[in-house]
């Protein structure tokens, strides 16, 4: 509007009186980047309380306010699959101060909700990926089997006697309650829940057979024997649950699955502010409040070169295309 009013000799008046307010404009916003953050930041979390994911976001915040020296707020938008709270970030104001923390839902989910109100690639700008969590299937302690090849052969015998539980449509607990399915041609109930947390509470109760998450939201449940470990779904044994076999020691040669983590703000935000946020991001990782709390909970840290925002933005595009090769072929993806 200024460059045509500029062009024109009808208005020299109102262009001598709008030139000095876009300047203190475009120079309040310069101001503003150049001060973030100087009030709290809201932390979406896509899920319910008491998640895994859930259970992670509340740690890195409290990283993330050391190191940005406001307050990170953790405020959980739950429900389809993570999708409700990732549509609320895409329309939040592109300042810096609405972040998503999500997991790998942020790829899978267009197969799941195939008519989402936002892109999971093009409507956020990527700050930085976190940290991968392996996943663990665990029974109701008083299911009668005890390894996985006793639990696929009770699955085959009586099909669809099982009851599978999981978090929700699209949530890391059903990919992997699917993706089993699909490698081992077992067939059971599924038993969608809105959250782990209410998913977890039928299962210690006896209403439900199993589970497929993160260690995490399981662990405290296992080292207590309210829960019975079947499998992990790592190359080697987890550290703090050495007893566990994998899933390939379990005669289940190539099935493994981590749930990634990243952290991403709405689309438009300004390159510094993401910029600023992707270096607390690093520092944040760096925390050992935060390591350790990871580690307890079997979350790896990814590798420096796979903090950055370019990084997370390729890895998720990559991993788009990945899940849908992978839900296609197992059969669950929506038309």
């Amino acid at each position: 509007m200024i460059r045509r009013l500029v062009s024109s000799a009808a208005c020299p008046a109102l262009v001598a009186m709008l030139l000095p307010l876009a300047l203190l404009s475009g120079t309040g916003v310069a101001q503003a980047q150049a001060d973030y953050p100087n009030r709290a930041i809201t932390l979406v979390v896509p899920f319910p309380p008491a998640g895994s994911t859930d259970v992670m976001g509340r740690v890195l915040s409290q990283s993330l306010s050391k190191v940005l020296g406001q307050s990170v707020v953790v405020e959980n938008t739950g429900g389809a699959g993570g999708t409700i709270g990732a549509a609320r970030v895409s329309r939040a104001s592109a300042d810096g101060y609405t972040l998503l923390f999500n997991n790998m839902a942020q790829a899978s989910a267009p197969y799941f909700y195939p008519r989402l109100s936002y892109d999971p690639v093009s409507d956020f700008e990527p700050v930085g990926r976190v940290a991968d969590v392996p996943m663990i299937l665990v029974a109701r302690k008083d299911l009668p089997v005890d390894n996985l090849q006793a639990l696929l052969a009770q699955a085959r015998a009586n099909p669809g006697k099982l009851n599978f539980a999981n978090a929700g449509t699209g949530a890391t607990s059903q990919l992997c309650e699917a993706l089993l399915a699909s490698a081992t041609g077992a067939k059971w109930t599924s038993v969608p829940y809105k959250g782990t947390g209410p998913a977890l509470s039928d299962l210690l109760g006896g209403q439900v057979d199993l589970i497929c998450d993160q260690p995490a939201s399981t662990l405290g449940h296992l080292k207590a024997g309210s829960l019975k470990p079947i499998a992990v779904a790592t190359r080697s044994r987890l550290r703090i649950l050495p007893e566990v076999p994998t899933f390939q020691e379990s005669g289940l040669a190539s099935f493994e699955l981590a749930v990634w983590h990243g952290l991403w703000a709405p689309k438009g935000t300004p390159r510094p502010v993401v910029e600023r946020l992707a270096e607390a991001l690093r520092q944040a990782l760096r925390d050992p409040a935060l390591v350790q709390k990871y580690q307890e909970m079997s979350a790896m840290i990814v590798a420096p070169d796979q903090m950055s925002p370019e990084a997370l933005r390729g890895f998720l595009r990559s991993d788009v295309a990945r899940w849908k090769a992978t839900l296609k072929a197992a059969g669950v993806a929506a038309e």
